[in-house]
């Protein structure tokens, strides 16, 4: 069922992409993002790379840039849309202080599988996000980086109930949101920078975090953390972003060489997820990560949905928008 799912799901994002030439001659794109090259972000980074390098049959050039080498993702995102950074791949709870309504994808428990994921990035919703980016955030989306769930990992115990959860230290991004979702379940959010993380949970300045399994595996999570639970209160996702003031300098045959690649390479990391996500979590349960499920996941729900969502309803701008993303999800 899942991989059926997936055909479907890749129908709304499959683009064939045909050597298209005739792009300004001699430019070079910068592309910043925060993981390391060997991640999801790097794959999709590199097939886009690819992509643009040969439909414009090396008349542009694309340079990445990956671990952080170029600051936090915020400041990367900051940097594009000041036009100073070419490109930046930025998870989206890290674009909510420029567009608020980003907010929406990190709301817990919205997305409930990996078509979800798909379905409300493409279609009316990834018209409505890019629609909404452009205008209020000064940077357009040219495609997303399906990074599956942020899945929890801690150096004190297993957690299979939401009472093990209590107390502990966990490492989250500047969302608050995310904050919230935390301290609703009772434990103590620490927001840290993402470069800052592996250090933080290597000297105990916080006893855990969540990512997705293909982000804590490439990043090394597996030697500083011992125990891991699935939890599925956020779809990681990802954009790749270019500042309006860059896209505008831009001829229409470079913005149609980028606009291609942007898609095909989410295509190709849907499919990288897919097959390497449970690979990765094989991999570092055989580095000795003790795995979890939890049994009472719906007591984290219930809690997630009762006490944060109406929180933040305003803070997105408006229950409307929750309201419209479920109606998407639920509908045939």
């Amino acid at each position: 069922m899942l991989r059926k799912s997936f055909a479907v799901a890749l129908a709304f994002v499959t683009l064939a992409v045909f050597g298209l030439t005739g792009a300004q001659a001699g430019q070079t794109i910068k592309l910043g993002f925060g993981d390391p090259p060997e991640s999801d972000q790097g794959v999709y980074a590199r097939r886009f790379k690819e992509v643009v390098e040969q439909l414009s049959k090396g008349e542009i050039k694309v340079e990445l840039f990956g671990g952080g080498a170029l600051g936090t993702e915020t400041e990367m995102l900051q940097t594009t849309r000041k036009g100073t950074l070419d490109m930046s791949l930025v998870f989206s709870g890290n674009a909510v202080p420029f567009v608020k309504e980003l907010g929406t994808l990190t709301m817990p428990y919205l997305i409930k599988n990996e078509y979800d994921a798909v379905k409300v990035t493409t279609g009316e919703l990834g018209a409505f996000w890019n629609e909404t980016c452009i205008k209020k955030g000064g940077f357009r989306i040219l495609g997303w980086v399906y990074s599956n769930f942020r899945h929890l990992t801690n150096n004190k115990r297993p957690i299979t109930t939401i009472k093990d959860i209590k107390g502990l230290k966990i490492r989250i991004p500047q969302n608050k949101i995310h904050m919230a979702t935390y301290r609703a379940w009772g434990a103590n959010p620490v927001p840290i920078s993402w470069p800052e993380t592996f250090t933080a949970l290597q000297q105990g300045v916080v006893d855990g975090q969540d990512n997705p399994y293909i982000v804590m595996y490439t990043s090394k999570f597996q030697e500083v953390q011992k125990y891991c639970t699935e939890v599925h209160h956020q779809y990681a996702l990802q954009f790749l972003s270019v500042g309006e003031r860059s896209w505008k300098k831009y001829d229409d045959k470079t913005r149609e060489i980028l606009t291609r690649a942007g898609i095909e390479a989410q295509q190709y990391n849907l499919l990288f997820q897919v097959s390497e996500a449970s690979k990765a979590k094989a991999s570092m349960a055989a580095e000795g990560v003790q795995m979890s499920n939890l049994t009472d996941e719906d007591e984290w729900i219930k809690r997630a949905k009762e006490k944060v969502w109406p929180e933040f309803y305003d803070f997105i701008g408006g229950k409307a928008l929750i309201d419209k993303v479920e109606a998407t999800l639920e509908a045939k």
